[in-house]
């Protein structure tokens, strides 16, 4: 079973970018390869429970179990020891890649307050875009009255793109809303 952004990916946003960008074989058209969720906790040093709350709101929000991240180094001003539990992250491929980029763009961008686009420079110069969420309410699932406190999330896209024109071209055609 393929969803909706996929169907509209292979039908209409990949003939389109091979025409504009004249690409002689169809493995050359850009694709997404993975979206990476991430959340840090600073918090989670001093505060147990805020750990499994972001774990807890990353499941609801994917559909998939986050990995908990580590410190890799000591840093003294921001009391971490390396070995820290200081964040959690999900990668998603595949179904459910698609199916949260959907939900992504047609319900939680457009629910955040005084919306006006996503920043069209987050590119890293590969063909891959970043995005950061102040807020994880924007996300229907989220339920208002279970949120201990609000956390940002950061959310990355990565494309097989090889220059950002592309990527941001392939991005716009999936219905990202990108600020003029």
């Amino acid at each position: 079973m393929t969803s909706r952004l996929q169907e509209r990916y292979q039908n209409e946003v990949a003939p389109a970018l091979q025409k504009q960008f004249a690409y002689s074989n169809t493995m050359e058209v850009p694709r997404l390869s993975k979206i990476v969720v991430n959340i840090g906790l600073g918090e989670a040093l001093t505060n147990a429970k805020a750990l499994d709350a972001a774990i807890g709101d990353l499941t609801t929000i994917t559909g998939q179990k986050p990995i908990v991240t580590k410190a890799k180094r000591s840093i003294a001003q921001f009391r971490v020891r390396t070995g820290n539990s200081i964040g959690a992250k999900v990668t998603l491929r595949g179904e459910r890649m698609w199916d949260f980029l959907d939900r992504l763009t047609t319900l939680a961008l457009p629910r955040i307050r005084d919306f006006r686009g996503i920043p069209g420079k987050s590119f890293d110069g590969r063909g891959n875009y970043s995005l950061g969420m102040r807020e994880q309410l924007a996300f229907p699932e989220i339920d208002y009255d279970k949120v201990d406190r609000l956390r940002g999330l950061e959310i990355s896209i990565v494309t097989t793109a090889k220059t950002d024109e592309e990527s941001k071209k392939l991005l716009e055609l999936l219905g990202m809303p990108f600020a003029s």
